[in-house]
């Protein structure tokens, strides 16, 4: 019987490969995920198949290059707007000689985070989401686990690459460790802001720093390398960040600086992960970081660690943060409340 098996998966195997090495997949239609949500089903659909080749081309090659196109996008955030919405109060200021917004319920933390706090890391490939637009999902977490907030608005390139943004991290954590323990902090972000929430947790354990009690990640871009399976499956699937190569790839290179992309600051999934917190974590099956995900997600548990894995039925990279009111939204912040409420002391 074993050697049917094996006679039958060998089979298979010379079926499925062209040649050696790199497989052929022939052109396929995709429909909008039929398990997903109706509110994403629809935002699917409404979705013209993204330019992958469009988006190759979009490489930004120097610094100058950068700052220009950096300066195409405008933070639009409306923090007025944003604290009404979100029924919570932002000050900005400094913590640690580091640009900080502090966010906090309004009416002040509910039980049982009264002593607690989130220390939030915003994404953008590591070169966007600066100033205001650090905020927003700071404020979303904040709202939904009735936590106070603390947005790190990290130093970012072409001006300060790595290890300026790991640098801010610490700066930070090391200022709120003066009022609270480590257990009653949580760290966490989405896509860069992941993975260098990741990154500062290593950096904390090289200086001896006591961890925080929680970790949140958000399809963490945990390895800036050209490595994840799903970089190359789900190209042109995912809606949000399309492909790897191009911006990704660009935006990878200007952050390290010429530091290896595998150092584990840079691509925390190439760490130790031992001792690190208990880690809630967040993907979807057309999202191109369920790889980093998955393998961030496989590290904490062969270090013993607990670790959380949520995956959604037919989201593309973060869409959870964009589709306000979906049961996607609702659930990852929803249940983001619980586990921080179960692991902070």
């Amino acid at each position: 019987m074993r050697a049917s098996v094996v006679g039958l998966l060998a089979l298979l195997g010379a079926v499925g490969h062209a040649a050696e090495g790199d497989w052929q997949i022939p052109a396929r239609t995709l429909s909008p995920p039929q398990g997903a949500s109706t509110a994403l089903q629809d935002a699917v659909a409404q979705t013209p198949a993204p330019p992958v080749m469009q988006r190759k081309a979009f490489q930004p090659a120097s610094a100058e290059e950068w700052t220009a196109m950096i300066a195409q996008f405008p933070d639009q955030t409306d923090l007025e707007a944003l604290a009404t919405q979100a029924n919570v109060t932002i000050e900005a200021g400094e913590i640690g000689g580091v640009a900080a917004y502090r966010v906090a319920p309004k009416g002040g933390a509910r039980p049982p985070h009264e002593d607690h706090l989130f220390l939030y890391i915003h994404g953008g490939a590591y070169v966007f989401g600066g100033g205001d637009a650090a905020v927003p999902e700071a404020a979303v977490i904040s709202a939904f686990a009735g936590i106070p907030s603390v947005a790190v608005d990290y130093r970012m390139p072409p001006d300060h690459p790595f290890p300026a943004a790991v640098d801010d991290v610490v700066a930070v954590y090391r200022e709120l460790l003066k009022d609270h323990t480590p257990g009653q902090i949580a760290i966490g972000g989405t896509s860069a802001g992941g993975g260098l929430s990741l990154a500062a947790i290593h950096q904390f354990k090289a200086l001896d720093l006591p961890v925080p009690g929680a970790v949140y990640l958000g399809t963490p871009w945990a390895d800036l390398t050209d490595t994840s399976d799903s970089l190359h499956t789900l190209e042109g699937i995912d809606r949000i960040l399309v492909t790897y190569d191009g911006m990704l790839a660009s935006a990878a290179k200007l952050y390290a600086a010429g530091t290896p992309l595998t150092d584990p600051l840079i691509s925390p999934v190439y760490g130790d992960f031992t001792g690190f917190p208990p880690t809630y974590l967040v993907t979807g099956t057309r999202d191109m970081l369920l790889s980093d995900t998955a393998r961030v997600h496989r590290k904490l548990k062969a270090a013993g660690v607990v670790a959380d894995l949520n995956v959604y039925e037919g989201l593309s990279h973060a869409e959870y943060m964009m589709l306000v009111g979906s049961p996607e939204n609702l659930q990852t912040y929803g249940e983001l409340a619980q586990f921080l409420a179960a692991q902070l002391e």
